[in-house]
């Protein structure tokens, strides 16, 4: 886990003793049962650490001591970056939606079991959960590491941010044309203009650049469209 600790001093944050045997713990329970139920493709314990936590880990200098009590994982996967979150910031709030319900049940079975009570997961597909009023424009801050380009990224994440919060979407090394692709549909979607940045060459290895977007205005109602419709008509 030194890497991790190494990530966080980067962003003047501290990993408390309890926090990094979470991280340990997690990390065992995930191999574990990645015998038998694919929940990801990374089995070495050394590149678990560095893809799954340092990379999810990233990001946690913009998340500290900011407004941003109620955090949406969006497309959580086995926990990332959601879980990694949570443990080092478990004054705060997350939610971690996921539209695989196994992985769900997953992680609400190890969230009790290891202690991790700030966090809440929820099954569901982000067009129809958007549209449950307990969710739309509820968060302050949404991360996800789903694979979608970033216009349909968009439109799956901003109509779950309040208007001042923020999105950041964990993208390819080489994201530029596509965020600027992508620009005419943040700004329909009540998005500001997005802010690409690299972590810095002197920090550990990394797999991801943010894009950072701040909610400007509210989400039209028409937004998100019907499910599927995002990835197959993104907004051009």
């Amino acid at each position: 886990m030194d890497r991790v600790i190494d990530v966080l001093k980067q962003q003047n944050i501290d990993l408390s003793e309890t926090a990094r045997a979470t991280l340990e713990q997690y990390m065992e329970e995930i191999l574990r049962m990645n015998e038998s139920i694919n929940l990801t493709a990374i089995t070495d314990r050394d590149e678990f650490i560095q893809k799954h936590y340092v990379d999810s880990l990233l990001c946690a200098g913009d998340i500290a001591g900011k407004e941003f009590d109620r955090v949406l994982d969006l497309g959580t996967g086995a926990g990332f970056p959601g879980i990694p979150l949570a443990v080092v910031f478990p004054e705060k709030q997350f939610v971690l939606m996921d539209s695989l319900n196994k992985r769900i049940r997953i992680i609400q079975e190890l969230c009790e079991k290891l202690g991790i009570d700030n966090v809440t997961a929820v099954h569901g597909r982000a067009e129809e959960l958007a549209r449950n009023k307990s969710y739309r424009e509820k968060f302050d801050l949404c991360v996800s590491r789903a694979v979608a380009n970033m216009s349909t990224l968009s439109e799956y994440c901003l109509p779950f941010v309040s208007v001042g919060g923020m999105f950041i979407a964990y993208k390819g090394p080489d994201c530029e044309e596509e965020v600027t692709a992508a620009a005419k549909a943040i700004k329909l979607l009540g998005g500001g203009t997005a802010m690409i940045y690299k972590p810095k060459a002197g920090q550990l290895p990394f797999e991801h650049t943010f894009v950072k977007v701040k909610k400007e205005g509210k989400t039209p109602k028409t937004y998100p469209r019907k499910a599927g419709t995002p990835s197959k008509k993104p907004i051009a």
